[in-house]
């Protein structure tokens, strides 16, 4: 769950923003899913290819500016040596807060994109879908193969072995989508055309 260098969506010629321009309700898509699985491309896909401005989020930029209290104690967040996260009581107050300042700027006018990843499950969406109530929201699955996403993790060399592996399936356990995409042999353009589909 820590942050990739980030790397240029390549340009959409073929899609057609002007068409859309005064027709997009949709206030927050969330992408879920488990590390090394191609969200943060997605995102930046998304923002090149959606009609008008949209911001990205994700549990990442809240895990970077964490003091070391709670990156050093099981307060927060930590991290065990087969890639599980533990996340404390420090946490779930900090990601609280947090959530609540995203959804907040969600009701000011700001369109936002959330990168997340459900470590519960259905009960992690939940959550977040409380904090969101009352905005138009897309619910997307980013789905990727154990296999493939444990190769990206090696390559990327800045995560922690294991995490791919036990948060590709895990995090999507009982969790409900308005549209799934797979990035084992989908490239994040594409995937990223797709979720535009959906955005009404």
């Amino acid at each position: 769950m820590t942050r990739s260098p980030p790397t240029a969506c390549p340009q959409d010629r073929t899609y057609d923003p002007g068409r859309r321009v005064h027709q997009v309700s949709t206030q927050v898509i969330v992408l879920n899913g488990g590390s090394s699985s191609g969200k943060s491309g997605i995102s930046r896909c998304l923002k090149a290819i959606l009609p008008l401005p949209w911001i990205n989020l994700g549990v990442d930029d809240l895990i970077d500016r964490l003091p070391p209290s709670l990156t050093d104690s099981g307060s927060g967040v930590a991290f065990g040596q087969q890639g599980e996260v533990i996340l404390g009581d420090g946490w779930r107050e900090l990601e609280t807060a947090w959530t609540t300042g995203v959804a907040a700027m969600a009701r000011a006018g700001a369109r936002i994109i959330i990168d997340d990843v459900f470590l519960g499950g259905r009960t992690d969406q939940e959550r977040l879908r409380a904090h969101l109530k009352g905005l138009d929201v897309l619910w997307v699955g980013v789905r990727c193969d154990s296999v493939t996403a444990a190769a990206r993790e090696i390559a990327r060399g800045d995560r922690v072995p294991g995490m791919a592996a036990i948060q590709a399936e895990t995090v999507h356990t009982g969790v409900v989508y308005d549209v799934e995409v797979d990035t084992t042999r989908t490239e994040s353009l594409d995937c990223a055309r797709t979720i535009a589909k959906h955005v009404s």
